[in-house]
């Protein structure tokens, strides 16, 4: 059978404010043709299919039309489990229809793995599949006073007994895959995680995954890598680029051929739907900045601009930026002193999500304090609601360039 390996939607996601949406359906479109290309017959989904326990009616459509179509009338099997963005009921939900498509769904962990038949092949594939396993999702309370250490250790544990109970239903006649959403100690994250491990808590040891199977899939980090040095373990990572901590990142999905009792060679297929994320800094100034702009660089990118300037930069002519080219996420000035810096302190904010840039903000303005959750949540509505086309941005970013220059520099 040909297995494709996929995850880490995150359905609903926007960027600054900007819609996702129009790339996801794309990729939506790209996935659907690669599977059929390909002659797919078992799509593996690892988690993370939404981007929120709450999504939009807008990211549900899509999902449900994309598993509609990748199973093609039940013709290809697919496997479905949550990840730590999902709601685990809500996507198992429906899993009394969608079974009868040969869409599996699996929301909480349990110690029955999944079994499917593959219409095309007449095989059966036996995957212990472990949707996100949180401390309530498997619970079970883990040593609340231990150190770090003794937690990652029963975390892990459990982890593993809930894997090698399911891979104890391996066959020899069959293949044995694995898939769980979760942190692998030694991946490599980026920005647009949310962590789901408290310090390296909640990470798990390579041992905790099941050795017999063909191959397993991860979801969680959004790079493609491999983990634990496995060639057959793997994380397909996120389809689009969800930061500017993935800008230049090649993305793909994994596909192989599998056949009972054989080694797999899994194979990476790149993915060419997403509007890619890229870094301008403008060391000239302005002036480079309009003559990349009439050059016509980076036309479907978004774009994450720092410009070395002496001045602050007018609202009037933030508008002009915005409006030549609107794929200009952050427009972020870089006064003399910080250039003089060696612009470590710029290159570190640049890092950081904009709910930490904007806690950071608020501790310098009142003296320490931090803001509540609801201050926090009110503050990314209002970011994702301003329109970022007219000069009310340029005045909100005007702002921001006089608060980064009366406190020298550090305000991102």
């Amino acid at each position: 059978m040909r297995v494709l390996h996929t995850g880490d939607w995150h359905f609903g996601r926007s960027l600054e404010g900007r819609s996702r949406l129009p790339e996801q359906e794309a990729f939506v479109d790209e996935l659907v043709a690669i599977a059929e290309e390909e002659a797919v017959d078992l799509v593996l989904v690892a988690g993370d299919v939404y981007d929120s326990v709450n999504p939009p009616a807008a990211a549900e459509q899509l999902y449900f039309e994309a598993l509609t179509r990748l199973s093609d009338g039940g013709r290809r099997a697919v496997a479905v489990i949550a990840g730590n963005h999902d709601h685990p009921e809500r996507i198992a939900a429906s899993a009394p229809l969608a079974v009868r498509s040969g869409i599996h769904l699996a929301g909480l962990p349990a110690a029955e793995p999944l079994v499917i038949g593959v219409p095309r092949t007449g095989e059966t594939a036996v995957i212990a599949a472990l949707p996100y396993p949180s401390e309530s999702r498997l619970n079970e309370l883990l040593a609340a006073e231990a150190d770090e250490q003794a937690l990652r250790g029963a975390y892990s544990e459990r982890v593993g007994r809930l894997m090698a109970d399911q891979a104890s239903a391996f066959r020899p006649d069959a293949v044995n895959l694995a898939m769980s959403h979760l942190y692998v100690l030694g991946g490599v994250e980026s920005d647009s995680e949310r962590p789901i491990q408290v310090g390296g808590a909640y990470t798990v040891d390579p041992s905790a995954l099941p050795a017999e199977a063909q191959y397993t899939a991860l979801g969680h980090l959004h790079r493609p890598q491999r983990a634990a040095g496995r060639e057959t373990v793997r994380y397909c990572g996120s389809p689009l680029a969800y930061s500017f901590s993935e800008a230049g990142q090649a993305k793909s999905v994994v596909l192989f051929e599998a056949v009972p009792g054989r080694p797999v060679e899994p194979q990476e297929v790149l993915l060419s739907s997403g509007r890619p994320l890229v870094r301008w800094t403008a060391a000239g100034g302005l002036a480079e900045v309009w003559r990349w702009l009439d050059e016509g660089r980076d036309p479907r990118a978004w774009i994450d601009l720092e410009i070395h300037t002496a001045d602050l930069i007018a609202p009037e002519e933030i508008a002009r930026l915005r409006k030549a080219h609107d794929g200009i996420v952050h427009i972020r000035p870089v006064f003399p002193e910080e250039a003089g810096r060696g612009g470590t302190e710029a290159a570190q904010r640049d890092q950081l999500p904009v709910d930490e840039l904007f806690c950071r903000f608020y501790a310098q303005k009142t003296g320490g304090a931090e803001p509540d959750e609801a201050l926090i949540r009110l503050f990314l509505e209002l970011l994702a609601e301003q329109d970022v086309g007219d000069a009310a941005a340029g005045r909100a970013e005007l702002a921001v360039q006089t608060a980064a220059a009366d406190d020298g520099g550090d305000v991102g």
